[in-house]
């Protein structure tokens, strides 16, 4: 079975996404802090390879996003505006 380039850059952001996840919940469930620190790495650089994988999808036009409403973008800055006072 030839997989399409879609499939496969889908696969691997749902590989990225999965694995960001689990690393974070490691992260929170870390006693020692070393180990925390070189799995808070991994963490990183998994969010960039995962940025790198969106931003090729996006760019490819496999990942479409739509242009935010201004009308709802300040609605949102002004919600977290809020939490962060």
């Amino acid at each position: 079975m030839n997989y399409t380039e879609k499939e496969i850059l889908a696969d691997a952001l749902a590989s990225e996404k999965a694995a960001t996840e689990h690393y974070n919940t490691f992260a929170n469930e870390c006693v020692h802090d070393k180990v925390r620190g070189a799995i808070l790495k991994c963490l990183d650089e998994e969010h960039d390879i995962q940025k790198s994988v969106f931003d090729e999808m996006h760019a490819r036009g496999y990942y479409p996003t739509p242009a935010a409403d201004s009308t709802k973008l300040e609605q949102v800055k002004q919600k977290f505006q809020q939490c962060v006072k």
